[in-house]
This record gives C-alpha cells, structure tokens and sequence, in this order.
C-alpha cells in the first residue's frame, strides 16, 4: 500500500480519536458542571445516568441496592439531575401535593415521542386533560364493563383450549407469549372494536405487530443509558435503525386499523354501537379534526396498547410464576373458586364456565385478588416512573430539586423495602392484604402500581376484571409448574416488566371436582 494513502488513514483515524476525545470531556464536563456536588441539600450522587449501561440487565435490583443506602439518590445527567427515590412522602409530594408542579418533562418526552408521540402517557396538560375526560368517561360507563367482560371471558375461554391442547401433547410452552397474545385480542376488541385473533395464530399481521411493538418498547428504553442515540438515530444506524423500522410496522398497522374504523364509523352511528374506546375518539375527533387527526389517533391507540396488553400480561405471568414457586397458594386460589363458584367448578366444557364468573364471583375473589396484589407489589407492571419539576423545590424529605430535575420514583424497589412493607418486604405473602378474610388496600403512594393523584391509572378497575377472569378459568381446569426450576427467571428492562426469554411451564389437566 502506498505510504502516502497509509499515513491519510492514520491521519484521518487521529482526528477522529481526537474529536472524540474532545466530545467526551465535554460531555464529562456538562454532566459534572452545575450539579450542587459540594452540598448536602441535595440527594446524594452515585453515578451518572450513562453508568447505569453497566448495571443494565439487572437495572431495577441496582437501584434497590443503592436505595436501600439512600432512599433519595441522584445520577447526573448533562442537563439536570435524575433524582430517584423510595420515600412514600416524595411520592406523594410529586404526584399529588404538588401535581401542577411536576410534568412529564422535556427530557422523557424526548426519548419516548417515537413511539408514544402525544398519547395520555407522554403528555401533560390540555392535551392530557382533552384524553384522560374522553377515556374517563368511557371507563365509566356500564356498556364498556359488560363489554369488556363479555370479550374476557370468551377470550378466557379460547385461552383454557389454546393450553389444553399443549397438555394434552405434554408440551413445554411460553405462557407469557400465550398471554400476551391473548391480551392484544382483548384490548383490540374492547378499545378498537376489531377481531384479531392472534391467540389461535390466524393473524400473521397482529404477530408481527405485537412483536415490532414489544421490539420498540425495550429500544425506547435503551435510550435512557445510551449517550450516543440522538447520534444514531440521525445516522439511522445501530439500535435507531432497529427502532425506526419497528416504528414503521406498527404506524402502517395502526393506520390500516384507523382508516378501518373510520369506514366503520357510519353504520355504528345508525346502530348507536360505541363499545369501543376508539369510536368515541373517533367521534369526538369530529370536533376538532385539525388537532385530533390520524397521528393523534395512532398516538392514543399505541398508548391504550402498552396499558392493556402489557400490563395485564406482564402481571399474569409474574403471577403464575410466583404460583409456580408457591404450590400451596395456587392450590388455595383453586380452593376459593370452589367455594365461591360452587357446583359449577366441576362444568369441564370452558365456554360454559366461563359464563359463570360474574360480577358477583369476581368481587367474592379476596384471595386471588390479594395474589394478584401480590403479584404488583414485587413485580409492578410498570417498574420505575416519575415526573420533572418545573421550579426549585424541597422534598418532604429535606432534598432540594431543581428547576429541570427529574424525580422518579421506584416501583419495583419501594416493594422491597423493610420501612416500607416490614421485615418480610421481600417475601411472597399474599396474606398481607387480607384482614379477617377481607381484601385490603393500601395507600396508593405505598402501593404506586396504578401510579397515583390525578394521573392515577383509569383502568385499574378494567385490568383486575380480566387477569381475575383469566387467572379463575386457567386455574380451575389446570395445575401450572414450571418447565425448569432450576433455570433462573428474571425480567426484561423496558417501560414494562417483561420476563426475559418468557415464562416456560407445564400445564397438568385438573381432574372435575
């Protein structure tokens, strides 16, 4: 190779390591500038947020580690500081103290508008307030319950065959995969009014969507350790290529999906059907079609998404794994469908037991109900979340915020704290929310699964009513245990708490009671 052209590339790799270079310490510098290190008013620092990229497949355990040395920390970030905190006081304050005060904030809208754009979780004020009175009114409403549980219990149903047929081959198989997909076919038919029917494998489509989706999901996240995404994501390169061709997936899904509707929408007016969350979006879209356009319907579908397919799925399998590790709580789940359903425990055709879980079943579930709490407390569905202040403050613990500062609070860790839950915090005991028998609650800043204050999650209702139909119809025709106990399980990092690799079991036909 001609020296000439040998000592250009040598040259050329030089500048690029020296602008670097320079990058870096500038990088360094606006991190560690301005941030109030030499002072105690403000939480203690134990990193930077682009350190957390080492800690990463065990994020949420790291955090609880450090919290339990301090409640209230900081990682620095080069804009402001990201405050983390398990104190059920702070919680309140940023939530509903002083609710006004805290925003979603730049910095998270930023990162998560990708996917989420404008839709009720990314957003603060009218937009959020315009969204929060559609869909409160529709949770609401008596047609959206019966609604609703009519598609869980036939869904339920369609689940008990899907895992009677691996029984019966004696096969291993993915619950959460099951249960993710059963969950889209439910929020599909109650928020979109659509017959996907990926639970039984006929839609190639709703597969592929489901899978850009969780894809999305866990590269979305990723931005929050990764330095150098706004870089990638303008080079379309890296995780941002990876993203960008997700995100693409899921808009020409959701698009087929809107314009579907819209032709849709005629005759549901004739017939006054609005089942569905997404048609009184639509009509209400009518009002004001230059704000509430196609992209603000893709942005409420998508966020409508993550709150009723993830959650409710993520919990379930969170749940039957904790069954899986605790035999004699699952049998005493199915001890309570015998007492509470009766005679009809033994009906061994699915569609016909399923019809029996009522209203009436449901609200008689105290145990189960208290499992599924359980379940949230070590294993919320949404594992960290938090807000950003928009003016110098105090905490109620006596560290200063300021003005830029994101405060989040930790879901995950605050479930495992002895000041918190006592000296069993970390034990599985779903006993702890039963008094003489009877469901008991928490405070919501205790127990933040649902979040809290304003924001506090409207369907809280609408997830128990489906994971209590699914968990009674799979329990009553099946025992579950794990496929290996000796593999380790543990979780996903992303916004929502998946079980990485999924949750692999058995299932046992229960013999008619």
């Amino acid at each position: 190779m001609d020296i000439n052209i040998v000592s250009a590339m040598l040259y050329s790799m030089a500048l690029v390591l020296v602008a670097l270079s320079i990058a870096f310490v500038l990088l360094l510098l606006k991190i560690f500038t301005g941030k109030s290190l030499r002072t105690s008013k403000y939480p203690p620092v134990h990193g930077t947020v682009f350190g957390q990229i080492i800690y990463f497949s065990r994020l949420y355990d790291y955090q609880t580690g450090v919290a339990r040395r301090s409640p209230t920390f900081r990682l620095l970030a080069p804009d402001q500081s990201e405050i983390y905190t398990v104190d059920t006081r702070n919680v309140e304050h940023i939530l509903k103290t002083k609710f006004e005060e805290y925003t979603k904030g730049e910095y998270n809208i930023d990162i998560a508008k990708d996917l989420f754009g404008e839709g009720i979780f990314a957003v603060d004020g009218d937009k959020w307030r315009k969204q929060r009175k559609v869909a409160s009114f529709e949770f609401a409403t008596r047609v959206l319950r019966d609604f609703s549980c009519c598609v869980f219990r036939k869904n339920a149903a369609k689940l008990v065959k899907v895992v009677e047929e691996l029984s019966a081959a004696s096969e291993i198989f993915d619950m959460q995969d099951i249960l993710m997909r059963c969950t889209l076919d439910s929020i599909f038919k109650v928020g979109f009014g659509v017959e996907l029917n990926c639970l039984e494998g006929s839609s190639k489509e709703g597969r592929v969507f489901m899978k850009a989706f969780d894809e999305a999901n866990a590269l979305i996240y990723w931005r929050y350790v990764d330095p150098s995404w706004k870089l990638k994501r303008l080079l379309n390169i890296g995780s941002e290529a990876r993203l960008r061709n997700n995100i693409k997936l899921i808009n020409n899904f959701v698009d087929q999906l809107i314009r579907t509707k819209r032709n849709q929408l005629p005759a549901q007016r004739e017939r006054n059907d609005k089942e569905d969350i997404l048609s009184r979006f639509l009509l209400e879209s009518e009002k004001d079609p230059e704000n509430m356009n196609d992209k603000y319907l893709r942005d409420v579908i998508l966020n409508f998404m993550i709150a009723g397919k993830d959650t409710s799925a993520n919990t379930l399998s969170w749940f039957l794994y904790m069954l899986c590790k605790h035999p004699l709580v699952q049998q005493k789940i199915f001890d309570e469908i015998k007492e509470v359903i009766g005679d009809q425990v033994s009906e061994a055709n699915a569609d016909y037991f399923v019809e029996k879980i009522t209203d009436l079943v449901l609200d008689r579930m105290y145990y189960l109900h208290a499992t599924l709490t359980e379940t949230l407390r070590l294993y919320p569905a949404v594992p960290a979340d938090g807000r950003c202040a928009e003016a110098d403050d105090v905490l109620p613990d006596g560290f200063h915020v300021k003005k830029g500062d994101g405060v989040y609070f930790l879901a995950y860790s605050m479930g495992r704290m002895h000041n918190i839950w006592g000296e069993d915090a970390e034990d599985f005991k779903p006993e702890r929310w039963l008094k003489d028998g009877i469901f008991q609650n928490e405070s919501p800043f205790k127990f933040v699964a649902f979040n809290a204050g304003p924001r506090i999650c409207l369907g809280k209702d609408f997830a128990y009513r489906q994971m209590k139909i699914v968990s009674i119809a799979l329990l009553r025709f099946f025992r579950f245990r794990l496929a290996d106990e000796t593999r380790p399980v543990t979780y996903k990092v992303m916004f929502t708490l998946h079980i990485d690799n999924g949750l692999h079991l058995h299932a046992v036909p229960r013999l008619a009671a």
